[in-house]
């Protein structure tokens, strides 16, 4: 008797048609587990969310601030750890590959399809690999552009009802609060469908106004914070996008356009090879057939990286990464999907190969993303994740024996471990402040300053800190910082991660 695991998960796939929103949900929790069992210290991102999952604002800088709400929300009921932290992002990214599914399920009729386009999903990199590395904002922003999609096709194939059009709306807006870009993704589906006779009408149609009005509504209030706070809201992600300008020889809109050109290349090249290499043989019939749908799809590809151009030439920026057109690369395997099913192609018996390709990558990079922090050691390879909070805390409880009334520090990264091993107490970051204007307010009591002693001129109380705790006309207690040599978090014995410390007073 024969066993091929690839024949049977193809012969599951095919008679249950739910069965990839089973495998979906099992990638998801394991990446939830391998996050927990993994040191509690965290990336950068992450970092910023604990950080500022202290606050519910209007607006938190150069992101827009839904993924911010939730995080706080999550804080609020379920307390600030790590399990907070990734159950949110993993169950948004079950989000985006669930609602693909049901997008393709909602175009088609063939019961495999949602399958490859769910499979073929999981090759992109923003999300097998970014979005696990250290994404958020972004995972939101996917999530968003698939419930956008299965919305707006639904109203599309249906008749037209004010309900749906309402809801088209409600995700639009959810949309620009999660990533500033993804109002390029809108944009660029109704330029898609105008050339569409049949579906025109519906851009004409008065429940647009409407749809408009939820938009409106939903982006409003950080609308007018974004308003009130340009430079907060543009200032870092303008610079990110004009990095090294001062140094390319060539005019920035060239340099800008090649830059997209190569992101785009990276962005799409794993999904395309893995298509081509499980339907090699079609790939004529692939590329000559198409539907409604296959045009409607390939126009919005076309129409986002055209209208991502111009905002590229009109800003003269020059540095574009693969994660910022992650919400546009995401349409491609729903298109080659759709071409697949125009084709009138039965994707059944390559779902193996699809479903290899995409559990090594997925499934593979979550491990070697949890198995470095435990190799990397062996080699002196120390990351976010080695840096040992956890161990500073019990230094400092083990001192104290109550934790302080408020800690003080300048750096976002440090905030936001911080805010891990000391939950019940606030973080103040020098620098910020909740609304924005004017210093942060340090609470009454035994406040402590914290820092790592690492690189140059770091044996004294940094300046920034000293500034904040003179203006909040605090004082230091401590003649001289205390410092400790923590052991890395999984390290080798005898490397170890220096604190620096003092407490400080009110005068």
């Amino acid at each position: 008797m024969n066993f091929e695991p690839g024949e049977n998960m193809r012969g599951l796939l095919l008679k249950r048609a739910d069965a990839i929103y089973v495998l979906v949900a099992s990638y998801c929790l394991l990446s939830v587990i391998l996050k927990i069992l993994r040191p509690d210290s965290l990336e950068i991102d992450e970092s910023e969310q604990a950080f500022l999952s202290q606050y519910l604002m209007l607006g938190y800088g150069a992101q827009p601030p839904f993924y911010n709400w939730l995080q706080y929300g999550a804080a609020a009921v379920f307390g600030i750890s790590v399990a907070s932290l990734t159950i949110l992002k993993n169950a948004l990214m079950c989000g985006f590959l669930v609602f693909y599914g049901l997008t393709v399920r909602t175009l088609t009729n063939g019961r495999s399809l949602p399958a490859v386009a769910v499979l073929g999903a999981l090759t992109l990199p923003p999300v097998f690999l970014l979005s696990q590395r250290d994404l958020s904002h972004t995972v939101a922003a996917l999530f968003s552009v698939s419930l956008f999609l299965f919305c707006f096709f639904r109203v599309l194939k249906h008749p037209p009802r004010i309900g749906g059009y309402l809801f088209v709306g409600a995700v639009v807006g959810i949309g620009i609060l999660s990533k500033y870009n993804f109002v390029i993704v809108p944009a660029a589906a109704l330029l898609a469908i105008l050339p569409e006779a049949t579906l025109r009408k519906r851009v004409f149609d008065w429940r647009v106004l409407a749809c408009v009005v939820v938009v409106a509504t939903v982006v409003g209030p950080h609308a007018y914070w974004v308003i009130n706070n340009l430079g907060h809201a543009t200032g870092v992600t303008v610079a990110e996008m004009k990095e090294g300008a001062d140094a390319t020889l060539l005019p920035h809109w060239i340099e800008g356009l090649v830059s997209l050109v190569i992101a785009a290349i990276k962005g799409v090249a794993p999904t395309v090879l893995v298509f081509a290499a499980a339907f090699y043989s079609d790939i004529g019939k692939i590329l000559r057939a198409e539907s409604i749908w296959t045009r409607v799809v390939g126009r919005m590809l076309v129409a986002s990286f055209v209208l991502v151009a111009l905002i590229v030439i009109a800003m003269g920026a020059t540095h574009i990464r693969v994660k910022w057109l992650a919400l546009f690369t995401a349409l491609l395997p729903l298109y080659l999907t759709l071409k697949i099913d125009a084709a009138r192609i039965d994707p059944g018996p390559r779902l193996p190969v699809l479903l290899s390709v995409a559990g090594l990558t997925s499934v593979g990079v979550v491990l070697m993303l949890w198995a470095r922090v435990f190799i990397g050691p062996l080699i002196g390879d120390y990351s976010f994740a080695h840096t040992p909070y956890n161990g500073f805390a019990r230094a400092v409880n083990a001192e104290t024996g109550e934790p302080p009334a408020a800690i003080v520090v300048d750096d976002r990264i440090v905030a936001g471990n911080l805010r891990i091993q000391f939950p019940g107490t606030p973080i103040i970051l020098t620098g910020f402040s909740p609304d924005l204007d004017g210093e942060s307010i340090v609470p009454q009591g035994r406040i402590l300053a914290v820092w790592p002693v690492e690189g140059a001129k770091r044996e004294k109380l940094p300046p920034r800190i000293e500034k904040l705790l003179a203006e909040q006309n605090f004082a230091v207690t401590s003649p001289e910082p205390t410092f400790v040599s923590i052991p890395y978090n999984a390290g080798r014995p005898g490397d170890v991660y220096a604190f620096g410390y003092v407490w400080a007073g009110s005068n």
